[in-house]
């Protein structure tokens, strides 16, 4: 019996799932305007660990989402999984938060490429087929009129940097989610579990989140 405490934090969304044996026991998330994550973060490790029924004890690993993403918020995320782990003595996996993305999107054709928004009409973004396997490397991209043209397949869009393209990618090809959708934890459920199975994990100690480009600060 594997209890994963699974979190995500790379985007305005912050999520924290528990789950047993790779199914959904718990999931407490909330994206806000503002990044709320350093308030609402270990209040929702609380939450769900006591919803499961269990003591922070029992957990047998933590899955945090690796990025890219918000700076801030990955380094919170990240931080804040690594102590566990290193506390309670237990191992820690890393998921790609643009895949968590990707699966936000059932699609039966085409391709999928979540968007997670960077600056002006910059986004990060990769690109998955059906069965959600990366088919093109993640990369942080400055969208244009000339953006995804090689591509003749129908192509969904997903995340919150998808919404500033809408007036420069248009066409029958592309197909936008009617509502912001982010990366959640409740999509890491199975896939840590895989991970745990396999002892496809992190080292504590080394493991830095996939920034993708150095961190800026604001006036």
């Amino acid at each position: 019996m594997a209890f994963i405490l699974n979190i995500e934090t790379a985007t305005k969304n912050c999520s924290v799932c528990l789950a047993k044996d790779g199914v959904t026991v718990a999931l407490k998330e909330y994206a806000g305007e503002g990044y709320a994550h350093a308030e609402k973060l270990h209040v929702f490790i609380e939450d769900v660990i006591e919803e499961a029924g269990i003591t922070v004890k029992d957990l047998t690993a933590i899955a945090v989402g690796m990025g890219p993403g918000s700076y801030t918020g990955l380094r919170i995320g990240v931080s804040s999984a690594k102590g566990l782990c290193y506390a309670l003595g237990i191992p820690l996996i890393a998921i790609d938060t643009l895949e968590l993305l990707a699966r936000k999107v059932n699609i039966h054709s085409g391709i999928v490429i979540p968007m997670i928004d960077a600056r002006r009409m910059e986004v990060y973004t990769a690109i998955f087929n059906v069965d959600y396997i990366k088919i093109r490397d993640t990369k942080a991209e400055i969208i244009t009129e000339e953006s995804f043209k090689d591509i003749d397949l129908i192509i969904h869009l997903t995340g919150d940097g998808a919404a500033k393209c809408k007036e420069l990618l248009s066409g029958d090809k592309f197909v936008y989610q009617d509502t912001v959708l982010y990366p959640s934890a409740a999509e890491m459920a199975t896939l840590s579990f895989d991970k745990y199975k396999k002892s496809d994990t992190v080292d504590v100690a080394y493991f830095e989140p996939f920034y993708l480009k150095d961190f800026i600060a604001g006036k």
